[in-house]
């Protein structure tokens, strides 16, 4: 069609195909990408479905319990340990961890979840390098939630984290295998998964 032709006939054929492009569009990626809805199963080829990621309302209520935990690591160089929370959708914590070392402390980190302890289906957050983080945190879905720390200094480490949560249980992961601690009253015993 030439660009000068503004007959109506050209205008609404011009219509036609705006409307025909930008549904193929809404079907092919906002669908996918945007509402988790994949109905051509392209969006999931193209590795766009669910790209929003998850959504958790600004206030939430909860029947359980707010819990305090702390717990330290020795790490010594090129040694690592996981420690994760037992969160369901939408509870939260606030954290702090540190490592603390005679030299400069070197650590990796990875702040990551895992929907029913599943590494297969883990999300990570954040990867880094630092001595030290603190935020909050709020489970996009339910599972467990945490960090993985790597001493990657000539030293020992000990990493201390500090969290107040909706958490129920802590499991850490390391060399000798998962423990579990039970840290609310309100929590049932879970063993390691």
């Amino acid at each position: 069609m030439n660009s000068s032709d503004r007959s109506p006939v050209g205008l609404f054929k011009l219509s036609v195909g705006a409307l025909v492009a930008a549904s193929l569009a809404m079907v092919l990626f906002v669908l996918p990408a945007e509402y988790d809805t994949d109905p051509t199963g392209l969006g999931e080829i193209m590795g766009i479905k669910g790209m929003s990621g998850y959504q958790v309302g600004a206030l939430t209520t909860q029947s359980t319990g707010v819990h305090q935990d702390q717990s330290s690591f020795w790490l010594a160089p090129f040694e690592s340990v996981e420690y994760k929370y037992t969160l369901s959708e939408g509870q939260s914590m606030v954290f702090e961890w540190r490592a603390l070392s005679d030299m400069p402390a070197d650590v990796i980190f990875e702040m990551h979840s895992e929907i029913d302890a599943d590494p297969e289906q883990s999300v990570t957050f954040e990867l880094s390098r630092g001595d030290a983080q603190r935020g909050t945190f709020v489970a996009p879905f339910s599972g467990v939630h945490g960090w993985y720390w790597e001493n990657r200094g000539v030293g020992e480490v000990e990493v201390i984290l500090q969290a107040t949560g909706f958490f129920t249980h802590g499991t850490t992961y390391g060399p000798s295998g998962a423990f579990t601690k039970v840290i609310g009253k309100d929590a049932e015993p879970k063993t390691a998964e």
